[in-house]
Protein backbone atom coordinates (compact mmCIF):
# COMPACT_ATOMS: atom_id res chain seq x y z
CA UNK A 1 0.00 0.00 0.00
CA UNK A 2 1.48 3.58 -0.62
CA UNK A 3 -0.05 6.66 0.93
CA UNK A 4 0.36 9.69 -0.84
CA UNK A 5 -1.55 13.32 0.22
CA UNK A 6 -4.43 14.84 -1.68
CA UNK A 7 -6.28 18.16 -2.03
CA UNK A 8 -9.06 18.58 -0.74
CA UNK A 9 -11.11 22.05 -1.11
CA UNK A 10 -12.98 23.50 1.68
CA UNK A 11 -16.40 25.06 1.40
CA UNK A 12 -14.64 28.02 3.47
CA UNK A 13 -12.21 28.40 -0.11
CA UNK A 14 -8.75 27.00 1.82
CA UNK A 15 -7.79 23.33 1.16
CA UNK A 16 -6.46 20.41 3.29
CA UNK A 17 -3.51 17.74 2.35
CA UNK A 18 -5.16 14.39 3.22
CA UNK A 19 -3.34 11.16 3.05
CA UNK A 20 -5.03 8.61 0.78
CA UNK A 21 -4.19 5.00 0.88
CA UNK A 22 -3.62 3.38 -2.72
CA UNK A 23 -3.64 -0.08 -2.47
CA UNK A 24 -0.77 -2.19 -3.67
CA UNK A 25 -1.86 -3.65 -7.53
CA UNK A 26 -0.83 -6.99 -7.15
CA UNK A 27 -3.13 -7.69 -4.08
CA UNK A 28 -5.90 -5.84 -5.87
CA UNK A 29 -5.30 -7.65 -8.88
CA UNK A 30 -4.98 -11.23 -6.81
CA UNK A 31 -8.87 -10.11 -5.20
CA UNK A 32 -9.92 -9.62 -8.45
CA UNK A 33 -8.92 -12.57 -10.14
CA UNK A 34 -10.49 -14.49 -7.27
CA UNK A 35 -13.70 -13.40 -7.83
CA UNK A 36 -13.30 -13.93 -11.79
CA UNK A 37 -12.60 -17.54 -10.48
CA UNK A 38 -15.74 -17.50 -8.04
CA UNK A 39 -18.18 -16.45 -10.91
CA UNK A 40 -20.59 -14.54 -8.72
CA UNK A 41 -21.56 -11.27 -8.83
CA UNK A 42 -20.02 -8.88 -5.70
CA UNK A 43 -19.97 -5.30 -4.57
CA UNK A 44 -18.15 -3.77 -1.42
CA UNK A 45 -15.65 -2.50 0.33
CA UNK A 46 -12.05 -3.51 -0.10
CA UNK A 47 -8.70 -1.91 0.56
CA UNK A 48 -11.01 1.27 1.90
CA UNK A 49 -12.31 1.36 -1.39
CA UNK A 50 -15.65 0.75 -3.14
CA UNK A 51 -15.50 -2.75 -5.59
CA UNK A 52 -17.69 -4.21 -7.93
CA UNK A 53 -17.24 -7.75 -10.03
CA UNK A 54 -19.52 -8.33 -12.13
CA UNK A 55 -19.21 -11.97 -14.27
CA UNK A 56 -19.57 -12.64 -18.19
CA UNK A 57 -22.85 -12.66 -19.37
CA UNK A 58 -23.91 -14.24 -22.95
CA UNK A 59 -25.91 -11.41 -23.58
CA UNK A 60 -24.42 -9.23 -26.54
CA UNK A 61 -23.43 -5.93 -25.87
CA UNK A 62 -25.71 -3.44 -27.51
CA UNK A 63 -23.41 -2.06 -30.87
CA UNK A 64 -20.31 -4.37 -30.34
CA UNK A 65 -19.22 -6.99 -31.97
CA UNK A 66 -18.64 -9.13 -29.07
CA UNK A 67 -20.43 -12.39 -28.86
CA UNK A 68 -20.68 -11.64 -25.14
CA UNK A 69 -20.29 -8.93 -22.60
CA UNK A 70 -17.03 -9.52 -20.51
CA UNK A 71 -16.69 -9.93 -16.92
CA UNK A 72 -15.15 -6.65 -15.00
CA UNK A 73 -14.04 -5.85 -11.99
CA UNK A 74 -14.00 -2.04 -10.98
CA UNK A 75 -12.15 -0.41 -7.33
CA UNK A 76 -12.01 3.62 -6.76
CA UNK A 77 -13.30 6.53 -6.78
CA UNK A 78 -13.52 8.18 -10.53
CA UNK A 79 -11.70 11.82 -10.64
CA UNK A 80 -9.43 10.22 -7.71
CA UNK A 81 -7.79 6.47 -8.01
CA UNK A 82 -9.53 4.10 -10.13
CA UNK A 83 -8.47 0.56 -11.13
CA UNK A 84 -10.71 -1.78 -13.29
CA UNK A 85 -10.11 -5.55 -15.20
CA UNK A 86 -11.99 -6.58 -18.00
CA UNK A 87 -11.96 -9.95 -19.26
CA UNK A 88 -12.52 -9.07 -22.67
CA UNK A 89 -11.06 -12.93 -23.98
CA UNK A 90 -13.93 -14.66 -21.87
CA UNK A 91 -13.50 -16.42 -19.25
CA UNK A 92 -10.26 -18.27 -19.19
CA UNK A 93 -8.24 -15.32 -20.76
CA UNK A 94 -6.02 -12.75 -19.51
CA UNK A 95 -7.91 -9.57 -18.00
CA UNK A 96 -7.15 -6.17 -19.85
CA UNK A 97 -6.05 -3.75 -17.07
CA UNK A 98 -6.84 0.01 -17.25
CA UNK A 99 -5.63 2.50 -14.04
CA UNK A 100 -6.77 6.11 -13.79
CA UNK A 101 -4.72 8.55 -11.19
CA UNK A 102 -4.40 11.60 -10.27
CA UNK A 103 -2.78 13.19 -14.12
CA UNK A 104 -1.50 9.78 -15.67
CA UNK A 105 -3.08 6.97 -17.01
CA UNK A 106 -1.36 3.08 -17.40
CA UNK A 107 -2.52 0.82 -19.37
CA UNK A 108 -1.26 -2.70 -19.88
CA UNK A 109 -1.88 -5.21 -22.29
Amino acid sequence: MVTVKARIARSSGETALLPLAIPDLAEVEGFAKHLHALGRAWKGEIFGWPAEYTPERRKKPAGSKMPFTPADFRIGESGIWFYSMMWEKGLNGDGNRLMIGDMFFDIHH
